[in-house]
């Protein structure tokens, strides 16, 4: 049993417990699909957004053309709010993240004022191309300002996630325990949040804080009951905790629920871990 959770302990956590266990790239800037950056708005995409839009998912090249006419020709402020948002897109659809961040902070910077959630959204969407482009540091303060500026909109999801995206990089910017603390205000502006739960578990146990981490992933599994990220941190907790037939419970049934996807194929190297 001892060596099994030590394994275990060896591939999910390493020798420092900060860096990795936090997703990567959103899918906003990972899938770059235009039903996905559609949403990033707080209202209805203009015809010119979605046309933008639909181009940047496909040719980027075009999209950056058609978003520099529309600015030229917009009639305001959220029109070039707009244009930079797709120009921005399109630049990380071309792995041009730094230049990419700093047209989602012009968007950000142009949105009127009685849209903050499209604001906020834009500033993380900044925040999101400095991770990409593999700048931890500058994406952390992007974030924190996403998070202060969606904290009067009233809406709790939207606080809730970009505060685990603030999270995210703080871990990625060697900051486990500030991130620890963002990820509780965010179980708290939003207690039905899985990721918040599911994230919080994680870095708990990557922190070597296994009660915490159990009492989380608890949460994260009534959230959450057939998601298999979910079954497969709480047999990982249970390894490390010492409680092998509970772990291979959690990690069968990540079998049993999605036996195609890749924490099925983690589930079952863990298995066979617990086997030997």
């Amino acid at each position: 049993m001892i060596a099994s959770a030590l394994a275990l302990l060896i591939m999910q956590v390493g020798p420092n417990p900060s860096v990795g266990g936090m997703p990567g790239i959103p899918d906003e800037l990972a899938n770059r699909s235009p039903r996905a950056t559609t949403e990033q708005t707080a209202r209805p995409a203009s015809g010119n957004l979605s046309r933008c839009l639909s181009l940047a998912s496909t040719t980027p090249d075009d999209a950056l053309d058609f978003a520099q006419a529309w600015r030229e020709t917009g009639t305001g402020e959220l029109d070039n709010a707009q244009a930079a948002h797709c120009a921005g897109l399109a630049l990380v659809g071309l792995d041009r993240f730094s230049e990419a961040r700093r047209l989602f902070e012009q968007a950000s910077s142009e949105v009127p004022d009685d849209n903050a959630p499209y604001r906020a959204r834009l500033m993380a969407m900044a925040g999101n191309a400095a991770l990409a482009g593999g700048d931890a540091v500058a994406s952390e303060p992007l974030f924190a300002q996403a998070v202060q500026t969606a904290a009067n909109s009233g809406d709790a999801s939207l606080i809730a996630g970009l505060q685990v995206d603030h999270a995210r990089a703080l871990v990625a910017s060697g900051r486990p325990d500030d991130a620890a603390r963002v990820l509780a205000d965010a179980r708290t502006s939003d207690a039905s949040n899985l990721r918040a739960w599911l994230l919080s578990a994680t870095l708990s146990r990557r922190l070597q804080r296994l009660g915490e981490a159990q009492k989380q992933i608890e949460q994260a599994a009534i959230l959450g009951p057939r998601d298999p990220a979910v079954g497969l941190e709480a047999g990982v907790i249970a390894a490390l905790s010492g409680r092998e037939d509970d772990a291979r419970r959690s990690f069968e049934s990540v079998l049993v629920v999605d036996p195609d996807s890749d924490e099925a194929n983690r589930a079952r190297a863990y298995l066979e871990q617990l086997g030997q």
